[in-house]
């Protein structure tokens, strides 16, 4: 992969992100942290809305204004388009999304 076409994040990270957005929950950098030891979910959720069109909820919490992130609710996932490094969780979908 050329450096102009790599993410700031390892491609685990990318693909723990899809998931966990896909399963419905919400996520923040310290859940990043505990579970995959990334620090750069904002990062992935803004390539994930921008360049894949993913409908991403941000919600910000707590005194110190920590980002949460969550697919819509009501989303179809089938529709979604997904990075390269998190293809695979497509082939589950119904209806074979992209």
């Amino acid at each position: 992969m050329t450096k102009s076409g790599r993410w700031y994040s390892s491609t685990t990270q990318i693909y723990w992100a899809c998931a966990a957005l896909l399963s419905g929950r919400w996520l923040s950098t310290r859940t990043e942290i505990r579970e995959v030891r990334g620090w750069r979910l904002a990062a992935i959720c803004h390539k994930l809305i921008k360049q894949y069109g993913w409908p991403i909820e941000t919600e910000y919490r707590g005194a110190e204004n920590i980002a949460h992130y969550r697919l819509t609710p009501g989303t179809d996932i089938s529709r979604l388009k997904f990075p390269p490094s998190a293809k695979s969780l497509a082939d589950g979908l119904e209806g074979g999304a992209q």
